[in-house]
């Protein structure tokens, strides 16, 4: 596996959740809580970035998306439901078997792939990857990755934990410690905040674009904020 790759133990972690990524009750219910969240920033970014009119139904028609880090399709069935062209990747055999067969009952084509992505061909008008640069063995090497299957014009959208005593007071110590994300998910010397992760953009060619944070609270839940300490998503180009 190259230097871009997903870790061995990370795969196999994430592997096994293969079972019930789907459930939203299931130990993935985090990602299900998060999706909505996501979701409108991909679409305000799409947007804004295409120029393409708010209301339309199927706005990413004729155009292509890449999802790294795609696990068992959260974000690659609305991607094609968005009118994609959608081609997934992860390093986890089993969630990819997960994701063919769901996309499948849905009735979705999702071009889905397991390995590394350095064995990744082509580029793509649309590169998303949601929590999964704070897994990979070197984010530098990784990024660079992400460009190099960027087209000209196009977006990228990456979302992670920031690097702070909130975000692994949240995270690890009280949602791992409380059974709310699988224990071991996480690991807090990879959380990259987004000065650093600035920086990784910019060594790559890249240059953020439109960045928010996901906050949580009692009365939101998970919710876009101004707030950047827990976790935070953006936007890159090609300058």
């Amino acid at each position: 596996m190259g230097k871009t790759s997903i870790v061995a133990s990370e795969a196999a972690h994430f592997g096994s959740l293969a079972g019930d990524w789907w459930d939203p009750d299931g130990d993935s219910a985090m990602l299900h809580k998060l999706q909505p969240v996501r979701l409108q920033f991909i679409r305000d970014c799409i947007d804004r970035h295409f120029d393409l009119d708010e209301h339309r139904f199927r706005p990413l028609t004729g155009r292509s998306a890449l999802d790294v880090g795609c696990g068992a399709g959260l974000l690659a069935e609305p991607l094609a439901r968005l009118g994609a062209q959608v081609t997934a990747i992860d390093a986890a055999p089993e969630l990819i078997e997960a994701a063919k067969a769901h996309a499948a009952g849905m009735g979705l084509s999702i071009d889905y792939r397991a390995g590394d992505l350095d064995e990744l061909a082509g580029t793509f008008d649309l590169v998303t990857c949601l929590e999964v640069i704070e897994h990979v063995a070197d984010p530098a090497a990784f990024v660079k990755a992400l460009k190099k299957h960027l087209a000209p014009g196009g977006l990228l959208i990456m979302s992670t934990p920031n690097r702070t005593e909130w975000s692994r007071f949240l995270t690890i110590t009280l949602a791992e410690g409380m059974g709310k994300i699988p224990k071991g998910t996480h690991d807090y010397d990879q959380f990259i905040d987004p000065e650093a992760m600035r920086g990784l953009l910019a060594a790559a060619g890249l240059e953020m674009g439109e960045i928010m944070g996901i906050a949580a609270s009692p009365m939101k839940g998970l919710h876009l904020s101004e707030d950047l300490r827990l976790n935070y998503i953006f936007s890159a180009t090609r300058p």
